[in-house]
């Protein structure tokens, strides 16, 4: 959101609006978009520190990890430099952990699987021990002699 860069990049968010209108064409659609009023609204209530933009005039604007770092670029000022290597590398780091969480479940699939094969081993194995376990038919012996 565009106030909570504003606020790290050490700008108003006026002149984050500003830069971003003269350099539009730096902020294609999957760096950059802008919140409909629904959207706005749902924000505003689930944010608290983000409900003075309810009464804006302007729909606020929400930038991609792309959009934050051509923000940077575009403000140019040493805390934006800064902020734009923390917010990278906060990133970075996002994607790492979703990384890892990605091969746990891929793990815990795998696991799952053998699980079910296993539990259909165990059941045949105590099929087989069942019919291990039943006597055979006696056979009758006739009594007397046979030739």
């Amino acid at each position: 959101m565009a106030p909570d860069l504003a606020l790290l990049y050490g700008v108003t968010t006026k002149r984050l609006h500003e830069q971003v209108r003269r350099n539009r064409n730096r902020f294609p659609e999957d760096f950059m978009f802008q919140l409909t009023s629904k959207e706005r609204d749902e924000v505003a209530a689930k944010c608290g520190h983000l409900k003075n933009i309810k009464y804006s005039r302007e729909l606020p604007l929400a930038f991609s990890e792309h959009g934050s770092l051509m923000l940077a670029n575009v403000l140019n000022s040493e805390r934006a430099v800064e902020v734009s290597i923390f917010v990278m590398r906060a990133f970075i780091r996002l994607r790492e952990i979703l990384g890892t969480h990605k091969k746990l479940a891929h793990k815990l699939e795998e696991l799952e699987r053998h699980v079910r094969d296993h539990d259909g081993h165990i059941q045949n194995l105590f099929n087989a021990i069942r019919q291990l376990m039943v006597p055979p038919p006696a056979k009758s012996r006739k009594i007397g002699f046979s030739p």
